[in-house]
C-alpha cells in the first residue's frame, strides 16, 4: 500500500498591515485609564486651538484636528495609543476616508501622521510631557518617544497654565530641538501659521490663551469673534450712514439760509 501525501494548496498572499490590523472601528476610543471628563481648561484651551487652526497653505478639506482623541501609532502593538490634549494634521481628509467622523486616529489607516501636537502640563504629567521619563521594559513608550522617534511629529508644543510658560520643540535631524519665540510666537511656515500666547476673553473667560496667528502676527478669528466683528462692522456702517445723513441735512439747511440772505440783498442765488 502506497502513502499519498496530502495535497497542499497555496494560500492567498498575506494582507498588508493596514488591512490585517484592527481599524478605528475595532479599537477602543475611550480612555479606560482615566475616568471622568477633563477639567474646564483642558476643554476650553484645545477648543480654541481647534477653532483657530486654519492653515493658509492647505485646503479646508485636507485639514483635521482633534482634542483628547486616541492616537494609535504602533503596528506591532496595535492596542497602544497616546491621547494628546490637541493635535493637528494636514494632507488628510477632513472625514475618515471622506465619509465618516473619526472615532480615533489610527496611523496605519491614515498614512499621514500629525504635524503638530500640543500637551497642556499637569503636575502629574510634566515629567513625561517634557521627556524626563524613559520607557520601562515591556511598557509602551512615553509621549516624547512616540512623538519624536515613532511618529516623527515636526512640532511638539508644551504649555503650562500654572506658569504661563510656553515651550516648543522642532524635529531637526531626527531629534527635538528647542524653538525660540519670534515676536512672542512660534512660526510654522509649512502651515502659513504661527502659534503664540494671547491675552483676551474666550467664552467669557479672560486669561492668557494659546492660539493660532498668521505668520505676520494677525489673529486667526474663531466663529464667535467673526460674528462679533460682523455685528460691530454693521453697527459702525449704520452709524456712518446716520452721520452722513445728518451732515447732508445740515448742509441743505445752511444752503437754504444762505440763499435766503442773498435774496434779501437783491441777489438771485440761482444766477451765481
Amino acid at each position: 500500500m502506497t502513502f499519498s501525501p496530502p495535497l497542499i494548496y497555496q494560500s492567498d498572499p498575506p494582507l498588508p498591515p493596514w488591512e490585517n490590523l484592527p481599524t478605528m472601528y475595532d479599537l477602543p476610543s475611550e480612555n479606560p485609564e482615566k475616568s471622568g471628563l477633563p477639567d474646564e481648561f483642558h476643554f476650553l484651551q484645545p477648543l480654541l486651538l481647534y477653532l483657530t487652526f486654519q492653515p493658509l497653505n492647505w485646503s479646508p478639506e485636507l485639514i483635521f484636528s482633534a482634542a483628547d482623541m486616541n492616537l494609535y501609532y504602533d503596528l506591532e502593538h496595535p492596542l497602544w495609543y497616546k491621547r494628546p490634549d490637541w493635535f493637528g494634521v494636514v494632507g488628510v481628509s477632513l472625514l475618515f476616508q471622506g465619509r465618516d467622523l473619526r472615532l480615533s486616529y489610527v496611523t496605519w489607516q491614515e498614512i499621514v501622521n500629525p504635524f503638530v501636537v500640543v500637551e497642556l502640563l499637569s503636575p502629574g504629567t510634566e515629567d513625561e510631557d517634557l521627556g524626563n521619563t524613559k520607557t520601562t521594559k515591556d511598557k509602551p513608550p512615553t509621549k516624547w518617544e512616540v512623538y519624536e522617534n515613532i511618529l516623527r511629529i515636526p512640532y511638539y508644543i508644551v504649555f503650562s497654565r500654572y506658569t504661563n510658560e510656553l515651550r516648543a520643540f522642532h524635529l531637526v535631524g531626527g531629534h527635538y530641538e528647542p524653538m525660540n519665540l519670534i515676536a512672542n510666537r512660534l512660526p510654522m511656515p509649512e502651515l502659513g501659521l504661527s502659534l503664540g500666547l494671547w491675552e483676551g476673553s474666550f467664552r467669557g473667560i479672560s486669561k492668557l490663551w494659546l492660539r493660532w496667528f498668521t505668520l505676520e502676527g494677525e489673529l486667526i478669528s474663531e466663529p464667535t469673534e467673526e460674528a462679533i466683528s460682523a455685528t460691530e462692522e454693521a453697527a459702525a456702517a449704520t452709524e456712518r450712514a446716520i452721520i452722513a445723513e445728518q451732515e447732508a441735512t445740515e448742509a441743505k439747511i445752511k444752503a437754504a439760509k444762505l440763499a435766503q440772505r442773498l435774496r434779501q440783498l437783491g441777489i438771485n442765488p440761482d444766477e451765481i
